[in-house]
């Protein structure tokens, strides 16, 4: 018996078995739960609503020291400041802003540019930081004297 138990074990079980060619493949029967329901098609999604961009309390809060260090004249100070806010948020495009605006202050319109172009990359869906990005770097051209550049820097921000 044991031995009969031994054979079968390794046959595979009929509906396993290969079939002879030109036999015809059973139909699919349907499951114990009932015939299949389509699935619906998904729903069309509504375009995406603006994005605004917003500081968080801390970057906030250094933003804030950064624009008193500045105002009583201590560049160094503010720059840091700043420094240790994009630390924070490297990727937020109003703190590329402003610390453009401090290159500014500090007559490094190459590192404004830089900053402007850096903001304006961050900045895709924010309408209003956009705007904000390109006049900075608008700024930064014209204090290169690319007066052409900033010309058209400024167009393109307002017409978006």
């Amino acid at each position: 018996m044991l031995a009969v138990a031994v054979l079968l074990s390794g046959c595979p079980a009929p509906s396993q078995r290969p079939q002879p060619p030109g036999t015809p493949i059973p139909e699919p029967q349907p499951s114990p739960s009932g015939p299949l329901t389509p699935i619906p098609p998904p729903a069309p999604r509504a375009p995406p609503a603006p994005r605004e961009n917003h500081l968080s309390p801390a970057t906030r809060s250094l933003v804030t020291q950064s624009r008193t260090l500045a105002s009583h004249g201590d560049l160094d100070g503010a720059s840091s400041t700043l420094d240790r806010a994009l630390r924070i948020e490297p990727n937020n495009p109003l703190l590329w802003i402003e610390l453009g605006r401090l290159r500014l202050a500090e007559s490094d319109a190459h590192q404004a540019e830089s900053c402007g172009r850096k903001a304006l990359g961050l900045a895709s869906g924010d309408h209003g930081t956009q705007a904000q990005a390109g006049r900075l770097l608008a700024d930064a051209l014209r204090a290169q004297r690319r007066n052409q550049e900033a010309i058209e820097i400024e167009r393109q921000a307002f017409m978006r």
